[in-house]
């Protein structure tokens, strides 16, 4: 048996793929990171990775706890990023 079978993969994300998420400019990825909405890691290179739990659970919180079929759109059509901004 492997070390860590069953437990959740936590995936590293692009700051463009968070954005795809999110319906939102990857700019606005790095703001919230700047702001502690989410703790980025860095590669050996510099660039930025979000653990997916982490993302998934800012994108759950940030939806009210209601999920789409489709976690880019909200029932309505509109992106959660529209959503987001009108707050």
């Amino acid at each position: 048996m492997l070390e860590g079978a069953g437990q959740e993969r936590d995936d590293l994300l692009t700051p463009g793929e968070v954005a795809k998420l999110f319906g939102v400019d990857p700019k606005t990825v790095t703001r919230w990171a700047s702001a502690g909405k989410l703790a980025p890691l860095r590669t050996l290179g510099g660039h930025r990775r979000y653990r997916s739990t982490e993302v998934y659970a800012l994108l759950e919180r940030s939806s009210g706890g209601m999920r789409a079929a489709n976690p880019l759109t909200s029932p309505s059509g509109s992106s959660l990023g529209d959503v987001l901004r009108r707050d």
